[in-house]
């Protein structure tokens, strides 16, 4: 089936509200023409309807990237982060949106909802308004309502059934500092040019695309908001590394925004890092240890401990090869080497100006092994 024909099923299934063939088949459509940048503004806003705003905010990511003069790429992509509360990035994405298409009255409905979110986190308003959830508004032109209309059928009541995901292709960790997260993708032999980074205030979007190979998308919504412009990543030859600049420095419990009641943790900055760059990692431990005090105990044990036989014999040469200068140890090395082991001595001069010839004890004699 052709691309076109594709794009024509996935825009019927969106009409009869059934948002999960739609993206399949624009999915489909997507794998035949993967330059097509409508297809993925399409597709962005069949996963708003899914509510898969993460998914929805990649797809009109690559529709920009494709078509940068796209006005509804900048509106699916604000509406998706509005939804994820992230209200600058949406300001921004619908402010460049508008300059596309200045008599839309959308952008502007929109813009003002950004300002009046931001706003109400920083308590300029009161808190009523910070309880008011965005409004899912898409393309009258293509798929249907728009924020004026009271019509809300193609909204999504009923509960999906999701199947369980598959397991990433790329195994990813993290751990953090006092101002930064660090992030770690382990993809190995991947070029920088097949790799797409993308920070919002609190989402983090990763894409793989190698030709041939299925794309790999990362993109969770954070345990917290961090600042974009000072984020960072760098594609070394068997992982990706990716840095997070926190907007607060708070601890994050885990890398993933949760829906559980959290009391974020201030880091004491000060005292969290005993070396400079040192990164925090989780632990059971109730209380800190101090490894220089046990090694040192180790260590004193080690001394004192009382030896039988060849034990204690080895270490009195030991000791004495420990505490021993340069020339002491070369006679002691020397002298056991050339004599098979029967001879041991600490003078070099004497060693040092000849073969040191073996020694056996009494009652025995040295023989040659023959090969």
């Amino acid at each position: 089936m052709a691309p076109a024909d594709l794009e024509k099923r996935a825009k019927e299934a969106f009409v009869d509200d059934n948002f999960e063939l739609a993206v399949d088949l624009y999915s489909q459509a997507i794998d035949m023409d993967p330059y097509n940048a409508d297809l993925f503004a399409d597709r962005a806003q069949a996963n708003i309807k899914l509510m898969s705003f993460t998914d929805a905010v990649a797809d009109a990511n690559k529709a920009i990237e494709l078509d940068s003069s796209m006005a509804k790429a900048y509106l699916r992509k604000g509406t998706a982060c509005l939804k994820l509360e992230e209200f600058q990035t949406a300001k921004a994405a619908l402010e460049a949106g508008a300059s596309l298409a200045p008599g839309d009255a959308r952008f502007s409905n929109l813009i003002k909802e950004c300002d009046e979110r931001i706003a109400a986190e920083t308590a300029d308003l009161p808190k009523q308004s910070a309880g008011a959830s965005p409004s899912i508004v898409v393309d009258s032109s293509d798929h249907a309502t728009t924020a004026g209309e009271s019509d809300q059928s193609n909204v999504s009541t009923h509960q999906q059934i999701v199947a369980p995901p598959a397991k990433p292709k790329y195994r990813h960790e993290y751990y953090q500092k006092p101002n930064d997260v660090v992030v770690t993708i382990f993809a190995k032999g991947v070029q920088a040019k097949h790799v797409v980074v993308d920070f919002g205030e609190q989402i983090l979007s990763v894409t793989i695309e190698i030709p041939g190979e299925d794309v790999y998308h990362f993109q969770p919504r954070l345990f917290g908001k961090i600042k974009p412009e000072d984020c960072r990543y760098q594609v070394l030859s068997t992982k990706i590394e990716i840095r997070l600049a926190k907007a607060d420095p708070i601890n994050w419990t885990t890398l993933e925004f949760t829906k559980e009641p959290l009391v974020p943790q201030k880091i004491n900055v000060s005292s969290a890092v005993a070396e400079v760059g040192r990164p925090t990692y989780p632990s059971s431990k109730s209380r800190a240890v101090n490894w220089d005090e046990i090694e040192a105990q180790v260590k004193k044990e080690e001394k004192e401990e009382k030896l039988d036989g060849d034990a204690a014999l080895n270490k009195f040469f030991r000791e004495i090869y420990q505490g021993a200068d340069e020339d002491v140890r070369r006679a002691m090395s020397k002298s056991f080497v050339e004599s098979n082991g029967t001879v041991l001595s600490t003078n070099w001069k004497e060693v040092g100006a000849k073969k040191v010839e073996g020694t056996p004890p009494d009652g025995m004699e040295m023989k040659k092994w023959e090969y």
